[in-house]
């Protein structure tokens, strides 16, 4: 009997608190534990019930195969080769210790040249602790399988096993993240004096702080670019970008409007943008145009003062531990 590339078996024994096994093939070396046997035969003819190895390290912990090379007769194992897990030198692990842990164990096709892999299906976690120190398949493979040279386990009587053990160790880090609507203190207002005799290309309202976060806002009081001498050219900016890790984002829906001081009404406009370091500026090139800003009955420059808004409407606010 050949066992297929992939085979889900139903569960072998109580220690498995009835999670099937999966049974694949691949290419690549266990990771952390290889265990040769030579003379196979010659072992199951000593009548030993079990051998265990030596020790060995993973995760942090140390560790030892447990094999019954006739199989674990007390627990349903008759007929197969019995392979276990098992957690060493506990007695250097604190009072009411529990380690959890994802494993495979490996049986070495010589013919093929890779190896049965056997885990618990569906990536089932294991928990090792002082009344449960090993964990395993009492049914790993057949001794028929193993035993018939053609299928490759057992070739000029040698036998090779594996492990690979992965601990799920808890560091207790954690990210959150909130879409969070009308964040406090979302509204800000600049007035923007002596209008006409801005000069500069484009200027800086002092910073203001929503959802933690620095920002404020740049005007470009004859436009940017294309828009030069065309319009009013208003952004958003996030201006503590150097504090972000790397790709780290901040999203933002807001409005940025400028105010008709002769009927108290803003001319608004919307958008939206994930901010970053590589793009931590966002608006509109046209606010409104440059005709319609110098028209009096606008209202929109009044005392040579020009009164511009934004308001942030939705922002993404990430809390990590540290």
């Amino acid at each position: 009997m050949v066992l297929s590339d992939l085979e889900i078996c139903k569960p072998t024994s109580s220690s498995h608190n009835k999670v099937g096994i999966s049974r694949s093939g691949r290419d690549l070396p266990p990771a952390h534990y290889l265990f040769k046997i030579e003379s196979y035969s010659e072992l199951m003819n000593t009548g030993v019930e079990k051998y265990e190895t030596n020790v060995f390290q993973a995760g942090g912990y140390k560790w030892r195969l447990i094999l019954y090379p006739s199989g674990n007769i007390k627990s349903n194992g008759n007929g197969y080769v019995s392979l276990y897990l098992a957690i060493a030198d506990t007695e250097k692990l604190s009072s009411g210790w529990e380690v959890d842990v994802n494993f495979k164990l490996f049986v070495f096709n010589q013919k093929n040249n890779n190896y049965l892999t056997i885990q618990d299906a569906d990536g089932t976690v294991r928990k090792f602790q002082e009344m449960k120190t090993e964990w395993g398949f009492e049914q790993l493979i057949s001794l028929e399988t193993l035993l018939d040279s053609s299928n490759g386990y057992h070739v000029e009587d040698s036998c090779l096993f594996g492990a690979e053990v992965f601990v799920i160790s808890r560091s207790g880090k954690w990210e959150s993240l909130s879409m969070v609507k009308e964040p406090p203190h979302g509204t800000f207002t600049w007035k923007i004096g002596k209008f006409s005799t801005l000069e500069e290309t484009y200027y800086h309202s002092k910073s203001f702080t929503v959802g933690e976060r620095d920002w404020n806002l740049r005007v470009y009081p004859r436009g940017i670019e294309s828009e030069r001498g065309k319009g009013l050219s208003v952004y958003l900016q996030l201006t503590d970008c150097e504090r972000f890790p790397a790709k780290r984002t901040v999203y933002a829906k807001f409005k940025l409007g400028i105010l008709d001081q002769l009927n108290n009404k803003y001319h608004e406009r919307t958008d939206s943008h994930w901010f970053r370091a590589s793009g931590n500026i966002w608006g509109f090139k046209k606010l409104v145009a440059l005709s319609e800003l110098y028209e009096a009955a606008k209202g929109y420059i009044k005392d040579d003062t020009v009164i511009v808004e934004v308001q942030i409407l939705v922002m993404s606010i990430a809390k990590i531990s540290t």
